[in-house]
């Protein structure tokens, strides 16, 4: 199977922590931000990630692909209970992080930036949805101290490093992206519970953390 992503995108993180987790092969294609051609030829639109299944056939939306390949043997993983606390601390956070985040990712390393007009397409479509990357950055502080706030609360939710809930569940597909992409901002206050989940995460998911690049 091929599953083509972008290495910076949480939603691929979600479709890539399921190959991990089940420890099955998957070819991933890492494809430059402006190639529009080859998502649209897949699945008719620009979107990631996409998985190719062994027959060929494509299937977009990252939680479709999570359910399909965690039931193709007939012993699925994520079989525990969900926490809406969980959902509850997702929302309130996602409410804001993108303003942090965009901006480190729009400068960093990753190969879907391989070209000048493929960087320079992400940086232009995002900043048109969330405003000018260079006066984010401005109120940059403020986000860090308000994140490192709210890892705080989270880090009372964590029951087990290897699972949120203490039994994996889709809580942990949804949680993880978000904390690896975090990885990428420098100056974050981690407590002691968050950080061991997001590291456990990591080799149990076989998804590198961002920490090398972290601007």
């Amino acid at each position: 199977m091929k599953l083509y992503i972008y290495d910076h995108c949480p939603f691929c993180v979600k479709a890539r922590m399921i190959f991990g987790l089940k420890n099955l092969p998957v070819e991933l294609v890492v494809m430059l931000n402006d190639d529009e051609e080859t998502p649209k030829r897949l699945i008719g639109q620009k979107i990631a990630p996409i998985l190719q299944k062994e027959d060929g056939s494509c299937m977009p939306e990252s939680l479709d692909i999570v359910r399909y390949v965690d039931k193709l043997d007939g012993e699925p993983l994520l079989t525990g209970k969900t926490n809406p606390a969980i959902s509850d601390w997702l929302r309130n956070v996602n409410g804001y992080v993108n303003k942090l985040l965009l901006p480190r990712i729009a400068q960093a390393s990753f190969a879907e930036f391989a070209t000048p007009e493929a960087r320079s397409y992400f940086k232009t479509k995002k900043e048109a949805s969330i405003g000018d990357f260079a006066e984010l950055k401005q109120h940059a502080n403020g986000l860090v101290k308000k994140i490192s706030d709210d890892l705080r609360d989270l880090d009372k939710l964590i029951v087990k490093p290897n699972a949120v809930n203490g039994e994996l569940s889709e809580d942990d597909i949804h949680l993880f992206p978000l904390l690896r992409s975090l990885t990428l901002v420098a100056g974050v206050n981690y407590p002691s519970r968050v950080t061991e989940y997001r590291d456990n995460m990591a080799k149990q998911t076989q998804v590198n953390l961002l920490s090398s690049i972290a601007v």
